[in-house]
């Protein structure tokens, strides 16, 4: 692929190589470990460009080449391998829970460096949350080493978020609307990165496609089921994120007009039957315990007949995603990953009595393969973003020293 840019043919070789330099980079990132030989296939490009890319890449300290781990066969030296260095350059990630904060110092090939979860503040004010997490980031970076560059900051958030500059344009179980959390955060944090923003469901989707259950799906629904639910959507291995990013608002279906109020102001949407106040009213759980309701259900052995009605209604909506959207997986996430193995056979019948025989034929529902740091693996990815499209101009701009940045700010 050539870019246009002007200045002549030096500047537009120039935006070539970094272009390629981003890509080879985005290959490890994703890959974990990948031979010269694959690259220079699945690149189109020959053996020396790649060895001088990966070199450069070992300069920037983003990336080292280690013995092969390829049987080898036949004559002559395997190809070495390639593999990220994880604290070369890192991202910071945050997922915004209605019933909580956990946030993460992520480096290269997605690699946890570092974790911390605490309780979020009573009041849910923005910037009662944006204090907290900046607390909590000062945690994860503590051992990060001083020459290891911070390139972004992603951060999850269950609600509708516009795409263009991050603003929380609804959150109803947080009780926010239009709340410029992207300004108020990156202002928290000493504006030491670029803060991007985004849906939960829409960062699972994305993390749970490039590496968990939907690897080399190409259609795939994830669906976050917290307190509220909400659907991350892949089509032909992109994201649908719609005209202003709102796309996946799937809870807020009405499903029965004269049902429960949902906090968005409607009545019977989706989440009312089958969110975590819903499952946790079937089993009992009292409302100070719906923060732990994983566990919860986690030490449940069987369901009985109101759990098994939540299945029911669980398989009844993934029905209508599965007409409407005709996905290859779904994979369900937050409180859903804990609910599916105790009313499974009520979910899956429900789903195939209810959904369209052609597109049932061709679903599964998968938990996810990243397990709970599905959503957090997506904010970092999307924080990862601008490194791996040009690793160069990134670096050059990054925040090195972290934990003294953040003690100041």
């Amino acid at each position: 692929m050539q870019t246009r840019a002007r200045g002549g043919a030096g500047t537009n070789q120039e935006a070539v190589r970094r272009h390629n330099l981003g890509t080879l980079l985005g290959q490890v990132h994703l890959r974990g470990r990948v031979s010269r030989a694959d690259l220079t296939t699945h690149m189109g490009l020959n053996r020396s460009t790649i060895a001088g890319l990966v070199t450069e890449l070992e300069s920037l300290g983003l990336a080292e080449q280690v013995r092969s781990a390829a049987v080898r066969n036949g004559a002559g030296r395997p190809s070495p391998d390639v593999v990220p260095t994880p604290d070369g350059a890192h991202v910071l990630a945050v997922d915004v829970r209605v019933d909580g904060l956990a946030v993460a110092r992520v480096g290269l090939g997605g690699t946890v460096l570092a974790r911390a979860t605490g309780p979020i503040p009573a009041s849910r004010d923005p910037h009662a949350v944006a204090d907290a997490i900046h607390a909590m980031l000062r945690l994860v970076v503590r051992d990060a080493a001083p020459s290891s560059a911070l390139v972004g900051v992603g951060m999850a958030v269950p609600g509708v978020v516009r795409r263009s500059d991050g603003m929380v344009r609804l959150a109803p179980n947080l009780g926010w609307v239009d709340v410029p959390f992207s300004a108020i955060l990156s202002e928290r944090l000493g504006r030491i990165a670029p803060v991007e923003v985004g849906n939960d469901a829409d960062l699972g989707a994305l993390s749970e496609h490039l590496r968990g259950a939907g690897v080399d799906v190409a259609d795939l629904v994830y669906l976050s089921g917290e307190v509220g639910v909400g659907a991350g959507v892949i089509v032909g291995g992109h994201r649908l994120v719609g005209a202003g990013g709102y796309a996946g608002e799937i809870g807020h279906l009405s499903l029965d007009p004269q049902g429960r109020e949902c906090h968005c102001g409607n009545r019977g949407c989706w989440e009312t039957q089958v969110g975590a106040h819903a499952i946790a009213e079937a089993i009992g759980c009292p409302a100070d315990r719906v923060a732990s309701l994983d566990e919860v259900l986690d030490a449940l052995t069987s369901a009985d007949e109101d759990l098994r009605e939540v299945g029911r209604l669980l398989g009844r909506g993934l029905a209508n995603v599965v007409n409407l959207l005709n996905p290859q997986v779904i994979v369900l996430g937050g409180f859903l990953r804990s609910l599916y193995p105790l009313v499974r056979e009520e979910v899956d019948r429900t789903l195939h009595d209810a959904a369209l025989v052609a597109p049932q034929e061709l679903v599964r529902v998968a938990l996810p393969g990243l397990g709970p740091d599905a959503v957090l693996l997506g904010a970092a990815e999307t924080a990862f973003g601008r490194l791996l499209a040009d690793p160069v101009s990134c670096l050059g701009q990054a925040q090195l020293d972290v934990e003294s940045a953040l003690v100041v700010a």
